[in-house]
């Protein structure tokens, strides 16, 4: 993670302020913006889209088996200098309660799926489906190279039972973000299936630019 005078801040695993110890913040006053449970193959290439068009590099929590079936979208997200995070194989939110054994397999699987796409890539993160992080499954990946990360701005992009229709629901994220938005913020998105997401950046990145440094994890 960049640090000033483009140095770099190493925040060891399950040292955070995030659920179970993950990282929350930066570590520096750049602003991250996350992106979950993609790659997807309509909603994502116009998230790269605006964030080209913007100037912007973002974080990608790429689910396992979707990076496996969609490898043109990560070698995208990757040769366009966005970093990959690992969002494990097939998003269970009780990861963590699973065999150690499935779990081991679970992360590297995903791991290889985007390597298979994107070779050499580095995946330095990882995100706990639903957040659900616990002291082990940080452990276990840190022992594959990875931080865990979570977030300290959510607008719940995802859930549209808090709105009476798209352009509220548009709104609603504009407003949640641009509220609790500060520097060090970890914002978390998705693009898979939100094509409302993406609405709502095409306002939220010129404002973040404005006011914010916004860099990749």
């Amino acid at each position: 993670m960049k640090g000033p005078e483009g140095t770099f801040v190493i925040r060891p695993p399950g040292s955070g302020h995030g659920a179970a110890g993950s990282q929350s913040r930066t570590g520096t006053t750049a602003v991250a913006l996350t992106f979950d449970d993609g790659p997807d193959p309509v909603n994502t290439p116009k998230i790269l889209d605006l964030l080209r068009d913007n100037g912007v590099k973002a974080t990608f929590c790429l689910v396992g088996f979707r990076a496996r079936d969609n490898p043109a979208l990560v070698r995208r997200i990757a040769d366009e200098g966005h970093t990959l995070c690992n969002h494990s194989w097939q998003h269970l939110t009780n990861l963590a309660k699973k065999d150690p054994g499935y779990i081991d397999w679970d992360l590297k699987r995903t791991n290889e799926a985007i390597h298979a796409a994107a070779p050499g890539a580095p995946i330095k993160y990882f995100r706990a489906p639903g957040g659900n992080f616990t002291p082990g499954l940080i452990a276990k990946a840190k022992d594959l190279g990875m931080a865990s990360i979570y977030w300290d701005v959510d607008p719940a992009d995802w859930n549209h039972t808090k709105d009476s229709d798209d352009a509220a629901h548009i709104r609603r994220v504009i407003a949640d973000v641009k509220q609790h938005v500060r520097q060090g913020s970890i914002v978390l998105s998705h693009d898979n299936k939100q094509p409302d997401t993406i609405i709502a950046y095409q306002t939220l990145l010129p404002f973040l630019k404005q006011y914010f440094t916004l860099e990749a994890l």
